[in-house]
């Protein structure tokens, strides 16, 4: 659930906190790291060197999750790809090197001690503020006058806190303005100071032009291969189908006609009764054909797009399927494709697992997505782990560079939001 502005306010200066302490267990792998690379001279410190490599990433995908999360920042992780894994020597060195010559390893290890000394003056600083504030307020109300009664002597913002302190009301209410000023500069700048934080996180913690462009095509490689490995299935799905149902049907067709060649003057009425047997089978066939062509693309989708087509899906559909569809134009027809036949997958899902009674489809271009949300009121419980089909249909979008997103709490709902980036090809015409 998306926050209010006065939840962001309210909220701000403790993740800021949250985030200075979380320099406390970076610090400490950070020194653990620095231990590990004054050995890297020797075979000890290259053998140590991967896994304090990778204890330190991990502790700093923590920072990555909580900036994405708190913050309007996305932070991608920055990492090249590792070599794969090789036995004996020459692997341990493989990837010793590639960790060695990966920028993001050393930017690391600059963030674990820089970060601790920025957060304090960016993301730290309203909760730091909050607290001085109500330390004040502590001052005001008992803790000068102890402070006083027992001979010490203490300043707080340009306010003595001596000796007679609880006596002198100047003091006590100028301590009480400015430990509330405190507070409420601490809201009032804790989303901007977060904001800023996560800026300096992405400036260290992000990805370089190096490294996007090495994990673009990594990116691209695996989905590649996937594309590839999804049209050799549907290949192998089509000459199935052909062989067990059209062809097979026109075979037996050719050979009934051959009896019925040979029955024409002998018995008549049994070639009249192989005829229509004939008749029924090329309808079948037919009827298969025709099954086949749209399961490989329906002319609906051809001829009026996609939302039209996934309106038709929804009445041949056997739950109560709602489809609202804001599209001022048509995508491209591969794009059109993968979303139909993603939608189509997550209704055949539903039907089958979810016990649903009704389904809402929303279709809507914006900001150069096709953004596509399924939802359904059954049991909920659905995952992406294992080989389930919506694996399947994260795996395909990604083709197109979508994502897939799932939300399927207990006891439902189950909601299904897929996006794919596309430009919107013709514009509607209305009738002349």
């Amino acid at each position: 659930m998306e926050e209010t502005r006065l939840q962001r306010h309210v909220r701000a200066p403790w993740r800021g906190l949250a985030l200075w302490l979380l320099a406390i267990p970076a610090t400490l792998v950070g020194l653990w790291f620095i231990a590990v690379v004054s050995m890297i001279t020797s075979f000890v410190g290259v053998l140590l060197f991967p896994s304090a490599t990778m204890l330190l990433r991990e502790r700093l995908d923590a920072y990555r999750v909580r900036i994405n999360r708190w913050t309007d920042v996305q932070i991608a992780r920055p990492y090249l790809p590792e070599p794969e894994r090789e036995p004996g020597l020459s692997g341990v060195f493989k990837r010793f090197i590639a960790l060695v010559s990966d920028p993001a390893t050393w930017r690391d290890y600059l963030w674990a001690f820089a970060d601790p000394i920025v957060s304090v003056f960016t993301a730290a600083l309203p909760g730091l503020l909050i607290l001085y504030g109500v330390w004040g307020y502590v001052l005001a109300a008992f803790a000068g006058d102890m402070i006083g009664h027992y001979g010490g002597s203490d300043w707080y913002t340009y306010i003595h806190v001596t000796a007679g302190y609880g006596r002198d009301t100047g003091r006590v209410v100028s301590t009480v303005i400015v430990a509330t000023a405190c507070i409420a500069l601490g809201y009032a700048i804790g989303p901007k100071m977060l904001t800023a934080y996560g800026h300096w996180g992405r400036a260290i913690l992000g990805p370089t032009r190096k490294s996007e462009l090495a994990l673009r095509v990594q990116h691209l490689t695996e989905t590649r291969s996937e594309a590839v490995d999804a049209s050799a299935a549907e290949l192998r799905r089509i000459e199935r189908d052909l062989h067990d149902g059209a062809q097979a049907r026109l075979v037996a067709m050719g050979m009934t006609l051959g009896a019925i060649e040979h029955l024409l003057d002998r018995d008549p009425e049994k070639a009249r009764i192989l005829l229509a047997e004939t008749r029924a089978s090329s309808a079948k066939a037919l009827h298969e054909l025709r099954d086949l062509v749209r399961g490989i693309h329906p002319p609906v989708l051809a001829d009026r797009g996609v939302a039209d087509a996934v309106r038709a899906l929804a009445l041949d559909h056997p739950l109560d399927v709602e489809v609202s569809a804001d599209l001022p134009a048509r995508p491209e027809p591969p794009m059109e494709s993968a979303a139909y036949f993603a939608v189509s997958e997550i209704l055949t899902n539903a039907a089958k697992h979810s016990g649903a009674s009704r389904v809402w489809i929303d279709m809507r271009h914006e900001n150069g997505m096709l953004r596509i949300t399924v939802t359904d009121d059954g049991r909920g419980g659905a995952t992406l782990d294992g080989g389930s089909g919506l694996r399947g249909i994260e795996r395909r979008i990604g083709t197109f560079d979508g994502v897939l997103a799932l939300s399927s709490p207990a006891g439902g709902p189950t909601i299904v939001t897929m996006e794919l980036p596309c430009a919107l090809s013709s514009p509607k015409t209305s009738p002349s």
